[in-house]
């Protein structure tokens, strides 16, 4: 069988498998019907460095309600197959659906990278799907146009070439150089950043000569933002740093206001829902960071 056979039945099989899971009786109820643009915006990640797309998209619309799922029982996506989080993302999606997202968000670049083609043939017309990659190849298709760009990210992102191809599609003359760098994720998770140990390791990963003489880096991980200081002082302004948060918050926000699904103005800011797959006190901690405010976090056992 071809590679490309095998992923469409890796593909096909997830998408059963959660048909299947969603009919179980564990599951939550649907929301009644509303109107489309007083529905919420879902979004799901690996974990909770989602947040940070969560936080860029809060600020860009702030009447808008998010239901953020961090799928922190498998954690990282970045170093899982194509097919496992295929399963995860389809399965995830039908959490959402249920609670009548009128926009599914992948800020996750591991799972956009392995999943949003085939989540957006799941969910169809129930909900329009937005990945964390095209809005920054955007970007960089129209800013830099015949240079030399970096990226950084994990080893699913950089191993699938999804950037490589999209930028390449764009014929703009862009010449892509791409690392995984496995250990930031963790360490960020880990609390490990603004301080020696973190700055030994952005500089080794830096100096690595697959990032010589970029023009910008992409930060292709929804956690790099939190160490994206780190490493403008690094390059001290020779490299400009790409955070796709914002991109993809206003990529959202005018996909929203063009097809008059805007949330309108309410007397009071919308309250979010963040469920994770696995709690620990830890993540509940670290969310704070992430998000930039005190978050709730309610456990949702999807897996059990």
């Amino acid at each position: 069988m071809s590679s490309a056979a095998t992923s469409r039945a890796a593909g096909t099989a997830a998408a059963t498998e959660a048909t299947t899971a969603a009919a179980a009786p564990a599951t939550a109820p649907a929301r009644p019907a509303a109107h489309p643009a007083t529905q919420p915006i879902g979004m799901f990640d690996s974990g909770i460095g989602g947040l940070t797309v969560a936080r860029a998209v809060a600020q860009a619309l702030p009447h808008e309600r998010i239901i953020y799922f961090g799928d922190t029982a498998h954690l990282p996506y970045g170093d899982k197959s194509t097919a496992a989080i295929q399963a995860y993302a389809v399965k995830i999606c039908d959490l959402l659906l249920r609670q009548q997202c009128k926009l599914i968000m992948i800020p996750c670049n591991s799972a956009s990278a392995a999943a949003y083609e085939l989540v957006r043939e799941y969910v169809g017309s129930k909900a329009r799907v937005l990945n964390v990659i095209d809005p920054i190849v955007e970007h960089i298709g129209t800013h830099y146009a015949g240079r030399t760009v970096g990226l950084i990210g994990t080893k699913q992102t950089v191993n699938s070439n999804v950037y490589k191809k999209k930028i390449d599609d764009l014929d703009a003359g862009v010449t892509l150089q791409q690392l995984a760098t496995p250990l930031l994720a963790p360490m960020i998770e880990e609390g490990f950043f603004e301080n020696a140990v973190s700055d030994n390791i952005i500089r080794t990963y830096l100096e690595n000569p697959a990032l010589a003489g970029i023009d910008a880096l992409v930060l292709a991980c929804t956690h790099y933002p939190l160490i994206k200081e780190q490493i403008a002082r690094f390059y001290a302004g020779r490299v400009e740093v790409l955070d796709a948060s914002d991109a993809v918050a206003q990529h959202a926000k005018a996909y929203l206001e063009t097809h008059h699904l805007a949330a309108p103005p309410r007397a009071t800011p919308p309250v979010h829902h963040f469920y994770v797959s696995d709690f620990t006190r830890s993540f509940e901690e670290s969310t704070r960071i992430f998000f930039g405010q005190e978050v709730h976090l309610e456990h949702y056992p999807l897996w059990e």
